[in-house]
């Protein structure tokens, strides 16, 4: 590993993104680490006002259009020079330390992506499996 690309995901977030995009990604840009943007889900219904009147309502729109870190990493060996002991937060200290050295890429993945945080996703992911939906699932399964 001392001189090759390497990968890492957080392990609260479930998605489909392209891994050899992303790599591909990484590796045009020449920057030491390369993250995968993603924009979440909304998570409630909203109402469209006008005053005080309920014009209409919008199940669950597209979240707020912000890009977030997703979690999906490829980085260069040399970024773990900058993780100095314990205490190093990655997204305290490390993210924020390759963005202003402009060593920090973002991967636009504008596929699925779900959060693992709660109950709630828990719920949502479950049934997203159970009903053969499951857009991160690229394999067979072995099971009849």
């Amino acid at each position: 590993m001392e001189d090759s690309s390497f990968g890492f995901t957080y392990g609260d977030g479930v998605a489909n993104v392209d891994i050899g995009a992303l790599v591909h990604h990484h590796r045009s840009q020449g920057r030491q680490a390369t993250l995968t943007a993603v924009q979440p889900p909304g998570r409630y219904g909203a109402l469209h006002l006008e005053g005080d009147a309920v014009q209409r309502f919008q199940e669950k729109p597209d979240g707020d259009n912000a890009w977030i870190n997703g979690g999906f990493f490829v980085l260069e060996p040399c970024v773990l020079d900058r993780i100095t002991g314990d205490h190093t937060s990655w997204e305290g200290d490390v993210l924020p330390q390759l963005a202003a050295d402009g060593q920090l890429s973002a991967y636009r993945h504008p596929g699925f992506w779900q959060p693992m945080d709660t109950l709630r996703d828990r719920t949502r992911l479950e049934e997203l499996w159970a009903g053969g939906n499951a857009p991160w699932q690229f394999w067979q399964s072995a099971i009849a």
